[in-house]
Formats: structure tokens, sequence, C-alpha cells
């Protein structure tokens, strides 16, 4: 009678496994030194500069024409204003990265770092990297303005982190959607006319710039449903320390089913990339 033999065992692998340690220290160094490549691209290109510019310019753009006309229904509009600015600063953003996928893929780099002993999603972490280094100047730049212009934050730090940090993230999930566009667009041109318009009409068909009460009624439940105008009203209520779930969970929801979509679509579109002869 013959013993049966049990199946191997599946393990993971050893964290302590030297040859696990390398492949590890290679992937950040892979990362690291993209990374910093694409910052001092950015940086020369002067998208930095962009990056504290437009916040500027949309702040001062909306708010002054429209100040004295909300502070007679009683809306303090530097409040009111903030979260729109700031979403509209990091969707920039994201426009700024397909246009730097497409010129990657334009130039060579993209096929170049796929002949190379390259981990596949190096580049797509180094140029999301890149992005929320961006983003991150934008937010800076539109609080100082916004404080400039009387916005303040009414709660707690917490409040206060989550502002930000529900700022940067949807800078990141716009910015990894765009990205996939670039690597597939016929070129810069065609990314910038796909993005800006749609950036655009949903940044002013929302309840950002003005209340759901300014627009036709036939206008209204587009701009009360839309994300842009989930997102503005939750970092208002973030910003005045009274957040609810009432408000943030329809953001997070939107938030959440285009992270999906677009980590989907991402891996998809860099993986398969690679694959091409």
């Amino acid at each position: 009678m013959t013993t049966p033999v049990s199946p191997p065992r599946l393990t993971w692998p050893d964290r302590d496994d030297p040859a696990v340690a390398t492949t590890r220290w290679f992937f950040l160094r892979q990362w690291k030194t993209m990374t910093a490549r694409a910052i001092r691209s950015a940086y020369k290109e002067g998208e930095f500069t962009i990056a504290i510019v437009m916040p500027l310019v949309f702040a001062l753009g909306f708010y002054l024409p429209l100040r004295l006309i909300m502070a007679e229904q009683g809306i303090d509009y530097a409040q009111f204003l903030m979260p729109i600015i700031v979403l509209q600063a990091v969707t920039f953003t994201a426009v700024a990265a397909a246009q730097r996928a497409s010129l990657d893929r334009i130039r060579g780099m993209t096929r170049r770092l796929a002949s190379m002993p390259v981990r596949p999603l190096v580049p797509l972490l180094s140029r999301m990297s890149t992005s929320l280094a961006r983003s991150t100047v934008s937010v800076v730049a539109a609080l100082i303005f916004g404080a400039m212009l009387g916005f303040s934050f009414d709660g707690g730090v917490l409040d206060t982190v989550a502002f930000v940090a529900f700022g940067l993230a949807v800078g990141l999930v716009f910015a990894l959607g765009a990205d996939s566009l670039g690597l597939v667009a016929r070129g810069p041109e065609a990314t910038s006319q796909l993005l800006v318009l749609p950036q655009l009409v949903l940044g002013l068909l929302s309840t950002g710039f003005v209340p759901e009460s300014g627009f036709p009624d036939w206008a209204q439940p587009f701009a009360r449903n839309q994300p842009i105008s989930h997102f503005a009203t939750t970092m208002r209520g973030l910003a005045a320390g009274d957040p609810t779930w009432q408000t943030a969970m329809p953001a997070l929801i939107w938030l959440g089913a285009l992270a999906v979509v677009f980590v989907i679509t991402a891996y998809y579109v860099e993986t398969h990339r690679r694959l091409e002869p």
C-alpha cells in the first residue's frame, strides 16, 4: 500500500531573503531615479510656475466680480470659493500629467524603458509621484492666496489635514486617468483638447462657484449630483469644521469608483504597451 504524497505547500517569499530585498531595493532605486528626472524636467518646463499661477488666476477671476453679489446673499465667498479653486488647480495637474505621458511616448522614452530592465509599473509610479508633487505645490499656493482673500480653516487640525488630503487624492485619481489617456492619444495637443473642455464644463456647472439656487431649474439636478459638486461640498464642510457623512459619502463613492476605473485602465495601458513590439 503506497503512502499518498501531499502536494507541496505554497509559501510567501521570505522578506528577509536577500533576493527579495535586492529586488525591492532595485525597484525603489528605479522609482527614485525616474521621479527625480521627471521632477527636474517639470521644473525646467515651468510646470511648477504654472501650478502656482493657476490658483491665483482662478481665485481672482471669480472672487473679485462675484464677492459683492454673494455677500448680498449672506455668503462668505472666500470660504465658499476655496474648495473649487483647489479642485481646479489639481485638475490642471491632471492635464499636465496627460501631456507628460504623451511626450514620453512621442519622444520614444516609453519604448526605450520597455526594452530596459525596468519594472513594469515604475514609469507610471514616477509620473504619479511627479503629479502629486505638482498638486501639492498648487494646493499650498491656493491656500496662501485664499488666506489673502479671507479664507480660513474653522475646524481642527484633523479637518484641515483631511481637506488637504482629499484635494490631493482627487488630483491623484484624475492624474491617473489622464496619464492613461496621454499614452494612447495622438499627441499633447489632443490630450489638452480632450481634457480641458470637460474640466471647465464640470467646474462651471457645479456648486463650486455658485450655490445650486444660482442655476436654472433644468440644470440644478446635474449641478447638484455631479462629482465636482460633491467634492466641493465635502471640502467646504471640512474647512468649516463640520463634516458629515451625509455630504461625504457621495463624494467618497464617486472618488472610489473613479479610482477603481482609472487604476484598472492605467494598469492595462501600462502593461499592454510594454508588450507591443
